[in-house]
C-alpha cells in the first residue's frame, strides 16, 4: 500500500503535466481568477475576463515558448464547446417571442444597417491603410462569431487566424464600450441595447449583455446569430462587387 501511493501520485502528476491537460487546466484557472477579479471590481470594463485572460495566457505562452498551434490543440475541447454554448443562447429568446413579432421590421433594418456598416468599414479602413488583399478579406467578417468569421475568411482567400484575432478585438472593444454608448445615446430599452451589442460584438458582447438582464441577453443572442448569417452573405457579395473575388 505504501509503495503504491507514491507511484499513483507520480502517475497522476505525469498525466496532469502533459501539455494538453496542463494548458486546459491553466486556461480554466485563469478564467476563474479573472472572472473573480472582474466581479470584485463591480464590472470594470477594463477588467473583462476575456481581455485580462487573453493577456495572461499570451504572456504565459510567450514566457514558456509555447507555439499557438500547440496551445490550440490542447484547448480544442473549449473551442468545440463554443458551438453548443452559442446554440444555448437562443433559450432565453423563447420568452421574448411576443415582443419579437412586434419588433421584427425595426430589427431587420438594424441588422442590415449594422452588418453592412461592419463589413464596409472593415474593408474601407484596411484599404485606406494599405492592407493587402489577404488582410482586407481577413478583417471583413470581424463582427461575426469566430467560427463563422474564420470560415468566411478562409473560403474567400483570407487568413483564418487573422480573422479570429480581429473578431476577438472587435468583441472586447464592443463589450467595453457598450455601457458608455448606452448612456451617451440615452437608450433605456434592454431589447435595443442587447440587439445592438449582439450585432456589433457577437458572443463576447452577448456575455456582457446577459449581465444587463435576461431581455438584453436574449436579443443580443438573436443579433449575434442573425449577423453571423448576414456577414456570411454580405462579405462575398462585397468582394464580388469590388472585383476581388
Amino acid at each position: 500500500m505504501t509503495e503504491a501511493a507514491p507511484a499513483l501520485t507520480a502517475s497522476f502528476w505525469q498525466s496532469f503535466s502533459n501539455p494538453p491537460l496542463l494548458w486546459l487546466s491553466i486556461t480554466l484557472a485563469v478564467y476563474l481568477a479573472t472572472h473573480w477579479l472582474y466581479q470584485r471590481s463591480n464590472g470594470n470594463p477594463l477588467l473583462l475576463p476575456v481581455l485580462t485572460g487573453v493577456i495572461i495566457i499570451v504572456a504565459l505562452l510567450w514566457g514558456t515558448d509555447t507555439a499557438y498551434p500547440d496551445y490550440f490543440d490542447s484547448v480544442r475541447l473549449l473551442y468545440f464547446l463554443i458551438g453548443p454554448a452559442t446554440v444555448a443562447l437562443a433559450i432565453p429568446l423563447c420568452s421574448q417571442i411576443a415582443r419579437l413579432r412586434q419588433m421584427w421590421l425595426p430589427l431587420l433594418v438594424a441588422l442590415l444597417a449594422g452588418s453592412a456598416t461592419a463589413v464596409v468599414s472593415a474593408i474601407g479602413i484596411a484599404w485606406l491603410f494599405g492592407g493587402s488583399l489577404e488582410t482586407i478579406i481577413s478583417l471583413a467578417p470581424k463582427s461575426a462569431t469566430i467560427p463563422i468569421a474564420m470560415g468566411v475568411a478562409e473560403r474567400t482567400g483570407g487568413l483564418g487566424p487573422l480573422a479570429a484575432v480581429a473578431v476577438a478585438v472587435t468583441g472586447i472593444s464592443g463589450a467595453m464600450m457598450a455601457p458608455l454608448m448606452r448612456r451617451l445615446l440615452h437608450i433605456d430599452d434592454p431589447a435595443i441595447t442587447g440587439f445592438a451589442i449582439g450585432v456589433s460584438a457577437h458572443a463576447i458582447g452577448t456575455s456582457r449583455a446577459i449581465q444587463l438582464g435576461e431581455v438584453a441577453g436574449a436579443f443580443s443572442a438573436l443579433g449575434m446569430a442573425l449577423n453571423g448569417i448576414a456577414t456570411a452573405l454580405l462579405v462575398p457579395l462585397a468582394l464580388q462587387l469590388l472585383g476581388w473575388l
